[in-house]
C-alpha cells in the first residue's frame, strides 16, 4: 500500500511522517528524488535523494523515474526502481508529494497498488507563521514563492481520498493511523 500525504509547504507532511514511521511496524517512507541542495536536517537517502540537476535530467530522459515535477526551481520525482521494490518488499510506503505527483501516481498505479492519499489542510494565515519559523529560515520570496502555490493546492482537494485540518499533530497523526488501519484491512478482504 502506498500512502501519499499532500498539501503547501509548511503544513507538516513530514513531521507526520516521522511520526507515522516510529508509531506503526511495517511503514516506510519513500523519499523523493531532487536537484535541490540539503538543508540543514536533510539526510541523503533518508530526507530526499540529492543528485545534481544534469543527473536528474537523465533520470528523466532513461524514464527512470514515475512523476516528476518542478518546484521552487527545482526538481522532484519518484524513483521507479525504489517504489517498486519498496512495493514488493510489502512495506506500507508513506510519501509526501505534491498534487500533480498525487495525480500522476494514483493514475500509474491504479491497477497494480493500493493508494491512498490524503491531503493536510492549514489556513494560509498558519501557514505563513509556519513557514518564517522553519528551521531551514527561508527568504521572505521563497515564502512569497511558497504561498502564491496554496491556491492552486487548495483547488486540487477532490483528488484525495481524505481531507484533514492539520492543527493538531497528536490528533493528526492519530487520525493517519486509523486511516493506514482501516484500509489496511480493506486492502486484505
Amino acid at each position: 500500500m502506498l500512502v501519499i500525504l499532500s498539501g503547501v509547504a509548511g503544513a507538516g507532511k513530514d513531521t507526520i511522517k516521522k511520526e507515522l514511521i516510529k508509531r506503526m511496524e511495517n511503514v516506510e517512507s519513500l523519499p523523493s528524488i531532487t536537484s535541490r541542495n540539503p538543508r540543514p536536517g536533510d539526510v541523503d537517502g533518508e530526507t530526499y535523494i540529492f543528485v545534481d540537476r544534469e543527473e536528474f535530467e537523465r533520470m528523466i530522459k532513461d524514464e527512470e523515474l514515475y512523476e516528476y515535477d518542478i518546484h521552487h526551481n527545482q526538481y522532484y520525482g519518484t524513483s521507479r526502481k525504489l517504489l517498486n521494490d519498496k512495493i514488493n518488499s510489502g512495506k506500507i510506503i508513506v510519501k509526501d508529494i505534491d498534487v500533480n505527483g498525487t495525480e500522476h501516481l494514483k493514475e500509474l498505479l491504479k491497477n497494480d497498488t493500493k493508494v491512498v492519499t490524503i491531503f493536510l489542510r492549514v489556513p494560509k494565515k498558519e501557514l505563513e507563521e509556519r513557514l518564517k519559523n522553519r528551521i531551514d529560515k527561508p527568504s521572505p520570496a521563497e515564502i512569497k514563492l511558497r504561498l502564491n502555490r496554496f491556491d492552486y493546492e487548495e483547488s486540487r482537494i477532490s483528488l484525495y481520498d481524505y481531507v484533514l485540518k492539520n492543527n493538531d499533530l497528536e490528533k493528526t497523526v492519530q487520525i493517519i493511523m486509523s486511516i493506514i488501519e482501516n484500509e489496511k484491512r480493506l486492502e486484505n478482504k
